[in-house]
């Protein structure tokens, strides 16, 4: 039944939507990004499954340590000083004298 032309090409679709993003080639990230979901309830879905993954990765552990709660307070020190940059430049360039 997988040698009929279009089963074959439906196989490649789902292998594909099914891959991580780690997984995909270059030649392939947008086909692979076609197939994902960017409605509301999709995007939620996505940020929920890698906080989900984050937290059993690094929090949800036998023998914790501090390396999880220091790597989410580091990317939240990143994050914000990207937002408040434009903020951060013109302090810089101003004369206080």
């Amino acid at each position: 039944m997988a040698d009929k032309p279009g089963m074959v090409e439906w196989d490649m679709h789902m292998a594909l939507a099914q891959k991580r993003l780690m997984d995909v080639k270059l030649g392939q990230l947008s086909s692979w990004l076609g197939t994902r979901d960017f409605t509301p309830n999709g995007l939620l879905g996505s940020v929920r499954g890698g906080y989900e993954r984050y937290f059993n990765k690094y929090i949800n552990v036998k023998k914790g340590g501090i390396g999880g709660v220091a790597m989410f307070l580091a990317g939240y020190v990143a994050l914000s000083y990207i937002w408040e940059y434009d903020h951060i430049k013109h302090d810089r360039w101003r004369k206080y004298h």
